[in-house]
């Protein structure tokens, strides 16, 4: 066991429901604040969220059931790539020269090569079953309107993808693999959309933003009666969906023999692959069974976190959202196009934000090179070239491998290797090539764009 490389559950060991951290947030004396109506500042109803969402995911997002039963069309598809594997990185502890135990949940195995499809799969099937026809959406990177461009085609759905403008042409081949299931995929902003046109026309060199692409995607399904709105991260619903990743794991874990892990480390972004990878290990945490040090790594150019205030704000540039409760650097805040394109968004999950608040876990930023470099070095000794954004979670376990050089420990690393990088060789061949900027907000223009934050 001591060379195992690998442990890939048996289907039959498949997660057959999703674990709502919801259940248990109460026992951490963690409360989570209810949304508010974009126009009213009142506490939203169900009603409220109907003409975006189909009822069942509007009841997943409010749920405080422990567990949800995944349904067995969902779990069918699932079954394509799932379970993923949970490798021990044996040839980057020896490069690393640490006493660690590392191992790293592979969710590049999936069609669109992420763990998006996890939340894609359950929110088309939703959608197609309460007779929805049509979904439209933002992309950052292209790995979650790729996992939605599948999950539509799988299901019979249309599908539209506002692609942040940076990243369609940082990453042209993301969507022709969009289109190739059936998209169709728009540079956002766009003229497609009031929300779009606005932007161009007092930005009409706008590099875009997750909060400007949200926002027309909300406006495309809010003026549809035959389309919905769906999201690829920090919703609570997401999130749930994700949590086969950390189910796996600790299946995983226990059959290679290892108790419990010492350090859990994600990447963040809007928290959909951190939260998956975390609750389910959270949950013990929180009731006393078991511990272990939960660290998010969030880039430097978009440190909500880490630089953000927890405050209510609106999830989109447009101010058509919803507001929530989490940390944010502001709606209109608009990220430098760094590459990791999946972590450029102003929020965080109101979960995983409750949860920094109350200490339960850890954050820190990195600039884009020092996460090039550390994905290198795992590229040339794993053998898996990973994509930008599960790059910083590759920082973070390389800086506890290497504490723990120094301290002698020999502690289990954990984390979650979300996507693999074959779209992103530019920005490695930038690197490569010593040509890749890195990207520090002043104080002040952070503190500009907070002050548009709603005061409620």
């Amino acid at each position: 066991m001591s060379r195992q490389k690998k442990v890939i559950l048996n289907e039959s060991e498949m997660p057959t429901h999703w674990y709502n951290i919801n259940a248990d947030l109460p026992a951490a004396g963690v409360e989570l604040s209810p949304p508010l109506h974009p126009g009213t500042g009142q506490p939203i109803g169900p009603e409220d969220l109907a003409p975006l969402f189909p009822m069942s995911l509007i009841l997943q997002e409010v749920s405080a059931e422990r567990y949800i039963e995944i349904p067995e069309p969902v779990q069918d598809v699932y079954r394509i790539w799932r379970p993923t594997p949970l490798n021990r990185a044996h040839e980057w502890e020896r490069a690393l020269d640490t006493p660690a135990r590392i191992y790293y949940k592979y969710e590049g195995v999936s069609p669109s090569g992420s763990h998006k499809p996890n939340t894609a799969v359950p929110q088309a099937f939703y959608n197609k079953e309460e007779g929805v026809s049509r979904l439209a959406t933002e992309t950052g990177a292209g790995q979650w309107g790729s996992a939605l461009s599948f999950a539509c085609q799988v299901f019979g759905v249309e599908c539209k993808v506002y692609m942040v403008r940076v990243s369609y042409e940082q990453k042209p081949y993301r969507k022709v693999m969009m289109e190739t299931w059936g998209a169709e995929v728009v540079p956002s902003p766009s003229e497609d959309t009031n929300a779009g046109r606005q932007i161009l026309a007092e930005s009409p060199d706008s590099t875009g933003s997750l909060g400007i692409a949200i926002s027309e995607a909300v406006e495309d399904a809010a003026t549809r009666e035959d389309t919905k709105y769906s999201l690829g991260s920090v919703l609570n619903h997401v999130l749930l969906h994700q949590t086969v990743v950390g189910q796996e794991v600790i299946s995983g874990l226990e059959a290679f023999g290892e108790d419990w892990p010492d350090v859990l480390v994600g990447c963040t972004g809007g928290g959909s692959n951190f939260g998956g990878f975390a609750f389910p290990f959270l949950k013990e945490n929180i009731s006393g069974g078991r511990n272990a040090r939960v660290v998010a790594v969030e880039p430097a150019a978009a440190p909500s976190l880490t630089r953000g205030v927890f405050t209510y704000d609106f999830g989109d540039t447009a101010q058509m959202t919803p507001l929530i409760k989490m940390h944010t650097l502001g709606h209109d805040f608009v990220p430098a196009p760094i590459h990791a394109g999946g972590l450029r968004y102003h929020g965080m999950s109101a979960q995983v934000s409750a949860l920094h608040d109350a200490g339960l876990i850890e954050a820190v930023n990195v600039q884009q090179r020092a996460i090039f470099g550390a994905a290198v070095s795992f590229a040339r000794t794993e053998g898996i070239l990973p994509a930008p954004e599960p790059a910083h979670a590759i920082w973070g376990a390389m800086q506890e491998a290497l504490a723990c050089k120094e301290s002698g420990e020999s502690k289990v690393i954990v984390f979650n290797m979300c996507g693999h990088g074959h779209f992103d060789l530019a920005a490695y061949e930038q690197h490569l090539g010593d040509n890749l900027e890195d990207f520090e907000y002043p104080e002040e223009a952070i503190r500009a764009s907070l002050e548009k934050v709603p005061s409620l």
